[in-house]
């Protein structure tokens, strides 16, 4: 069994459904002390909320006057997990680890136990061979990505951010991956914009319309409209941004009562081709040229971020081809992550991981194959990071 698989199976068989961390945390801050990795750790949010943040940086013994002659490189993750589902429906326990023809099974294996796994490894490894190495290394995890996000990532980077500390690049391990580790890699994320939208009208018998103001009636043209809209064209990097209703209710339950409002909530997906303030005047446009009698309510869920080809992606890209041959492609598909809070404070984000056809499912699991070709992965892309510094430094 090698070493990035034990530490898989042991992350795993702690239970740590958003909020708890299942005693993931501690356990790899105790890992990496002995490496001079110092932990900190960051918990936040009220008692039925109670967060574990970790933030463990560690400076070459050469540069701890210094730590600003180097540059900070992070990998960053979440150690909490979406509920199970039913039980009874997994093939083996959630959180028992179990081996089943070269897969490991349980929750969190690919999203994301088993890249945090990769990466501690490949920090041993790397450490190993190169402790002296022009590197400031460091870990950030959570216990608050799969729920509200409001205690975890975000909360550290703000803390970061207030002293002062300044990152160069980080590796978010997010399973990104279609088939293999490496295929495809995500250098940027879409923004999310949400909204909810409530239509007024006046409650009456559906037999006496003409004393009632049906909602439903007046939000359908509006909303057909919302529907057809081409918002923009995209952009190099980015999809052509997306408006999706999410919920609609209306109505008493009662089938003779015209209701006396319309909920709708709706969502942005969009690039750097809008902005918020545009999307949100556009719609509000066609609102009032429907005439209807509304209040909006707008959150702001995520901005976009993008990270240019420079010496993070260089060192990503000859990594992946070194270790599978492969060309990854660059995306900015997909969902929000905990790249966008790191966006704000380091100007280098990528995310890199396993594939991510079983997250969030029953019976998750990750090849073991691709566990340790990830490990590598990580490996051979701190040996890049290395070398370029090296370079620089002879300059």
């Amino acid at each position: 069994m090698t070493a990035t698989r034990r530490l898989a199976e042991a992350l795993i068989a702690r239970p740590s459904v958003t909020p708890a961390d299942g005693g993931c945390i501690d356990l790899i801050a105790e890992r990496l002390a002995p490496l001079g990795f110092e932990p900190e750790f960051i918990d936040r949010g009220p008692p039925e909320w109670r967060v574990r943040n970790l933030w463990s940086k560690r400076v070459p013994a050469q540069y701890q006057q210094a730590p600003q002659a180097i540059e900070t490189i992070v990998f960053a993750g979440h150690v909490d997990v979406v509920p199970t589902g039913p039980v009874e429906a997994w093939t083996s326990p959630p959180f028992t680890p179990t081996e089943r023809a070269g897969r490991l099974y349980g929750r969190g294996a690919s999203d994301m136990k088993g890249a945090i796994a990769a990466f501690v490894v490949a920090l041993e490894e790397f450490l190993a061979a190169r402790p002296e190495a022009p590197l400031a290394l460091a870990l950030l995890l959570t216990s608050d990505e799969e729920g509200r996000a409001l205690d975890g990532t975000r909360v550290v980077c703000e803390w970061l951010a207030a002293r002062g500390e300044r990152l160069h690049a980080c590796i978010v391990g997010e399973p990104t991956a279609q088939r293999h580790s490496g295929d495809m890699v995500k250098n940027g994320r879409r923004g999310s914009l949400s909204g909810r939208l409530v239509v007024r009208g006046v409650q009456g018998h559906v037999a006496y319309p003409h004393l009632a103001r049906n909602p439903i009636h007046q939000l359908a043209p509006a909303l057909a409209e919302l529907a057809a809209t081409a918002w923009d064209a995209g952009n190099a990097h980015f999809q052509p941004t997306g408006w999706q209703v999410s919920n609609l209710h209306a109505g008493t339950g009662a089938g003779n009562v015209i209701p006396g409002q319309a909920v709708v909530d709706f969502n942005f997906r969009y690039g750097t081709a809008s902005t918020p303030a545009s999307l949100q005047a556009r719609l509000q446009a066609v609102l009032q040229r429907h005439g209807l009698d509304h209040t909006l309510e707008w959150t702001l869920g995520a901005e976009p971020f993008l990270t240019p080809p420079g010496s993070l992606l260089d060192a990503v890209q000859a990594a992946i081809a070194a270790e599978t041959g492969l060309q990854p492609e660059l995306s900015t598909t997909g969902g929000t992550s905990d790249g966008r809070f790191l966006a704000r404070i380091c100007p280098q984000v990528i995310e890199l991981g396993s594939p991510n056809a079983s997250i969030h499912q029953i019976d998750e699991h990750i090849e073991l194959a691709e566990l340790e070709r990830l490990k590598n992965i990580y490996r051979r892309v701190l040996e890049q990071l290395a070398a370029q510094a090296r370079v620089a430094q002879l300059r």
